[in-house]
């Protein structure tokens, strides 16, 4: 009976964080704040292939067995409700600001709106598309072999690294992933500054200085996921445990004149 009457405060206090303008924009920069460290240190793990399949894979092995196993489902649940609310906060607060438009300047948007606005449907979508299907395809492992890999030194554990080698055998995956990363990186190149902004850390000394961060850190992440599948496509990557089981399959020269 006491519990009940603060329980309900606490609902309309959140209820009106949320239906604020300062409230969503709040949530876009925290949930944005939280996307952009998931993403650094996701590229950071990712990195590991080139240093070889052990090390990649001991650290897949390390996040599924993070706290007894529960330590890798607390950390996607939580990447993909600050995903989610991210998605939200900012449809929700795009359509508070054309709501608010005044009249006067809708002769300007009919005219402006229809690119821009395509663009960021467009662009946004891909993304969204992007990480349906990176889930699918190299977490959920639709692709049974992909799911079947096991590491040659260790076959008791997923083989990660030959697992996003041979997931980036066909290019129009790779071609897909560099439109999405393209498409992420650019508006991280904006997003970025605006999270500084909303938490009142932008200012006009620190204005450039921000901007400058928000390239570098795009164009970190831009060359650091896309390096993976580029490599791969193009040869410079390669699973080198295959191609030696396959060349010692391959008959030597004194097999072949015995025959």
């Amino acid at each position: 009976m006491i519990k009940k009457p603060q329980m309900n405060a606490l609902g309309k206090t959140l209820l009106l964080f949320w239906n604020s303008s300062i409230g969503k924009k709040l949530v876009v920069a925290i949930t944005g704040l939280m996307l952009v460290g998931f993403l650094l240190g996701h590229m950071t793990g990712n990195l590991l292939i080139f240093q070889g399949r052990e090390d990649l894979n001991d650290y897949a092995e390390f996040l599924h067995h993070m706290l007894h196993g529960w330590g890798i489902w607390i950390a996607r649940l939580g990447i993909l409700g600050a995903f989610f609310l991210h998605i939200v906060a900012t449809v929700s607060l795009v359509q508070q600001n054309r709501a608010s438009r005044d009249s006067r300047y809708a002769c300007d948007t009919t005219v402006q709106a229809p690119v821009s606005s395509r663009i960021m449907i467009w662009t946004g979508l891909t993304v969204i598309a992007f990480v349906v299907f990176h889930i699918f395809h190299f977490t959920v492992r639709l692709d049974p072999d992909l799911a079947a890999m096991k590491d040659p030194g260790n076959p008791e554990r997923h083989d990660v690294y030959g697992m996003v080698i041979a997931g980036f055998q066909n290019p129009l995956v790779v071609i897909f992933y560099i439109l999405a990363i393209s498409f992420l990186c650019s508006h991280l190149s904006h997003g970025i500054g605006s999270i500084f902004q909303t938490l009142g850390l932008r200012t006009e000394k620190t204005r450039v200085a921000i901007r400058n961060l928000s390239v570098a850190i795009s164009v970190l992440l831009w060359v650091g996921f896309l390096s993976i599948p580029i490599l791969v496509v193009t040869g410079g990557l390669k699973d080198k445990t295959d191609s030696a089981s396959h060349s010692s399959e391959r008959p030597g020269p004194s097999a072949l004149a015995e025959n």
